[in-house]
């Protein structure tokens, strides 16, 4: 099946407050402010990585015009308890960056790992929402697969 659908541009992430978001994102992830706009009825904010214009986060507060009073306060309590989403990124040298964020303050959910797919570590955001750091090992599918199904031998 052909959508015609070429990329992902934006997905959303639910904050609590997009200043305080912002100052994590850009200030400690390294993101960069693309669009910050005072729709009347929502602020539309977006970042990405620094050299990318997509894929974008929409740093956005639940609410808005498509959830009502009652299911905004139920997003807000489930993005409190880390049961929202989450954000994969990369990087090229994990244990560098996991170093400075643990240095910068960033909530660390777990340490360094081998994983199939290479080496990761988790982070959380001061809202809640779980955030994953990897650097791939350059393995194949079929190699991860593999590592996968030693793994459950084991």
């Amino acid at each position: 099946m052909n959508t015609h659908v070429s990329s992902l541009r934006i997905t959303s992430v639910k904050v609590l407050d997009q200043d305080e978001a912002l100052d994590f994102y850009c200030g400690r992830l390294g993101f960069e402010v693309r669009d910050d706009a005072d729709l009347g009825f929502m602020r539309w904010l977006t970042v990405a990585l620094p050299g990318q214009d997509s894929p974008q986060l929409l740093l956005e507060l639940p609410g808005g015009p498509h959830q009502d009073a009652e299911t905004a306060a139920q997003v807000r309590d489930l993005l409190t308890k880390g049961a929202l989403g989450g954000v994969f990124l990369t990087s090229d040298d994990v244990h560098a960056t996991y170093a400075q964020l643990r240095e910068a303050g960033v909530e660390i959910t777990q340490e360094p790992v081998e994983q199939p797919y290479g080496t990761d570590f988790g982070i959380r955001d001061p809202f809640g929402n779980h955030i994953r750091v990897s650097q791939l090992s350059g393995a194949t599918d079929r190699e991860i697969e593999e590592r996968y199904r030693e793994q459950a031998k084991a």
